[in-house]
């Protein structure tokens, strides 16, 4: 076993699919790295960090709903966060990372295996969790009548 080694399920397992030039013509340069190769953005610099509204929190590779605004809070450490995500297995998933020394648990989208970011067990009630999400794998869709 690597100590660099990410357990992360085969292409073949996510109904979306697309080649790697297909995902780079949709995506950012930055979500590219982020979503398809497990990068980090850097804290702090997402704006949804700031999203107070009433919505839905889907990913930017292929839009599944993932996390709705009520349970996202404030966690200081510079990336949003939600104690939990939208129930159902069709939203997200989690493997084992073991990558960079230690053992996590990464969180992807179940639609198209996008990487968003990790779970952790430090977060608020009433989970207990924090899923600490890159906000770049991440598009805000507002409620309708709040714009």
């Amino acid at each position: 076993m690597s100590l660099f080694r990410k357990e992360t399920a085969p292409a073949a397992e996510y109904p979306v699919q697309k080649t790697a030039a297909e995902w780079r013509a949709t995506l950012s340069p930055e979500a590219y790295r982020v979503l398809r190769e497990h990068g980090t953005e850097r804290p702090g610099t997402s704006p949804l960090n700031a999203e107070k509204r009433r919505g839905t929190f889907a990913c930017a590779g292929c839009g599944n709903p993932l996390f709705e605004s009520g349970t996202k809070f404030e966690s200081g450490t510079g990336w949003p966060s939600f104690f939990a995500p939208i129930e159902g297995e069709d939203h997200v998933g989690t493997t084992t990372d073991r990558s960079f020394f230690m053992t996590r648990t990464e969180v992807h989208c179940a639609k198209c295996g996008g990487h968003l970011g990790h779970v952790f067990p430090d977060g608020p009630p009433p989970t207990g969790l924090r899923y600490c999400m890159n906000g770049v794998s991440l598009r805000f869709e507002p409620v309708a009548d709040e714009g």
